[in-house]
């Protein structure tokens, strides 16, 4: 028969270690349910956890990333809004020009489509210096290329500049030479304008194009860092995420083992009884 002692319980004490160590478990695994996370700070697991904290940083920079695509792409739109309404402007021009190339037409007719004409050509010059997103335009006469963030490392993308002022798209006319935009008095002058509107609408196409071809970049570009930040994410939660379907078995069994714990210390503090039995006899 083990001794038995009033001031030493070793069962009671090897009772207590073990409830300690359930009880230091079962606060783990519902910690893990409560927050979905196995590993959710560093003294759960101190390298598993810096990963995943750097790559979190790495997928809140995407954001900025996207931020920064959306706003380059949302200047691009209203410039390509712009640039179609001034190429829509050339062709009502060139309507006008083509009516005043008819010499059946009396001199008032012709000062009339004049008038209407010039009228539309101030309205291109309004257009490229008003349209902008946020302060920023891409058409107006001497505006810059703007670089828009792009890559983690800082890397950036241009979006090109298109002059579509008046005097951009208005110019140097292949047959023709430099063409003084001006009122039309002649069917001569008529059929210079009419050319000149011709070269400006396929100038006007040509800004157009370039404007899409580099908006379609970002949109590529935008698409590529989605699938990275999502790839990101999925492997954050590999690294991190509980299972939670054997969490909530292994917290079954621990509240089960805690509960028998419980009751291996109540029977270990039992058995100072048992010596005081000793002594009625």
């Amino acid at each position: 028969m083990a001794g038995m002692s009033i001031r030493t319980n070793r069962a009671a004490m090897t009772a207590l270690q073990n409830l300690n160590a359930t009880a230091a478990q079962l606060a783990a695994t519902q910690n893990r349910i409560s927050t979905g996370l196995k590993v959710s700070s560093a003294k759960d697991n101190g390298a598993v956890w810096a990963i995943a904290n750097y790559q979190r940083s790495q997928i809140s920079s995407i954001d900025v990333l996207q931020t920064s695509l959306n706003r380059g792409k949302s200047v691009i739109d209203v410039a390509m809004a712009a640039g179609e309404s001034i190429s829509d402007i050339f062709t009502l021009m060139k309507e006008k020009a083509l009516a005043a190339s008819d010499t059946s037409i009396d001199t008032t007719a012709r000062a009339a489509l004049s008038e209407e004409f010039m009228t539309l050509a101030k309205q291109v010059d309004r257009i490229s210096k008003t349209s902008s997103f946020n302060g920023t335009s891409l058409i107006g006469a001497g505006n810059q290329n703007i670089s828009v963030l792009a890559g983690l490392g800082g890397d950036t993308m241009t979006i090109r500049a298109q002059d579509m002022s008046l005097a951009g798209l208005w110019g140097s006319v292949p047959g023709h030479g430099a063409v003084t935009l001006g009122p039309i008095t002649s069917a001569a002058d008529a059929q210079k304008f009419i050319d000149a509107t011709n070269f400006a609408i396929k100038t006007t196409s040509l800004s157009l194009a370039k404007m899409g071809t580099d908006s379609k970049m970002l949109d590529r570009q935008s698409t590529m860092l989605y699938k990275i930040q999502d790839a990101m994410e999925a492997g954050v939660g590999n690294l991190v995420d509980a299972d939670m379907a054997k969490e909530s078995v292994k917290l079954q069994a621990l509240q089960t083992k805690m509960q028998l714990g419980i009751m291996a210390l109540s029977m270990a503090n039992r058995s100072s009884q048992l010596i005081l039995e000793l002594f009625r006899r």
